[in-house]
């Protein structure tokens, strides 16, 4: 399952995160997987696309991150061609 997660950085502040990436990498238990993510120009928050098929690995995951001033959400999605393909059957109806 893929999930957008986004986290929101304290005093739109990310450089701690930034320096713990680097010092450690993105700390991700085996089975999550890392796909892209997207920063907003203002520092405030980062969209992370994730995959992964246990939810307690990204439960895992966001616990490893206690105390860097990171608040996160997790939003399961939909790639959009799949959702095209349940949509399909009813745009002629």
């Amino acid at each position: 399952m893929l999930f957008m997660v986004i986290e929101r950085f304290k005093d739109n502040d990310m450089v701690p995160v930034y320096q713990r990436v680097r010092e450690g990498g993105r700390s991700l238990p085996e089975g999550l997987r890392y796909v892209d993510s997207w920063i907003e120009p203002n520092f405030a928050r980062c969209f992370q696309l994730m995959e992964c098929a246990d939810l307690t690995l990204l439960q895992e995951w966001v616990l490893s991150w206690r105390g860097f001033g990171v608040i996160f959400e997790i939003v399961p999605v939909v790639p959009s061609k799949d959702t095209r393909a349940v949509v399909d059957p009813f745009l002629d109806k």
